[in-house]
């Protein structure tokens, strides 16, 4: 019984998490030690340039309808791929839903 419960996802995820941060704490023990000597050093900084101006505003709007179509198709393959036997009602249900999103997408 406590075997069962001591590797039950949420208590193994626990574990790891404690062991985690009991790892970062001993390392931190070992670590140099910096000292904050510029006023700038937590200042944002980009390829050795100081205050960069975002010249760039990329647009992910024709991006969009090819992820979206990746998940959807990706999704439909796993929920049909992974469906028992006997059940049918699901997948169907999965494959209309997304037929419905494919046409929203390419509407245009």
């Amino acid at each position: 019984m406590l075997y069962n419960i001591l590797l039950s996802p949420p208590i193994v995820f626990l574990i790891i998490i404690i062991l985690g941060a009991a790892l970062t704490k001993v390392a931190g023990l070992y670590a140099p030690k910096s000292e904050v000597t510029d006023s700038g050093k937590f200042e944002s900084y980009a390829c050795g340039q100081k205050d960069v101006v975002h010249n760039a505003s990329p647009d992910y709007k024709q991006f969009f309808p090819y992820a979206f179509f990746f998940t959807i198709m990706h999704v439909l393959v796993l929920v049909i791929a992974t469906a028992p036997r006997g059940v049918l009602t699901l997948p169907l249900l999965y494959v209309v839903v997304g037929i419905l999103a494919l046409v929203l997408i390419f509407r245009r």
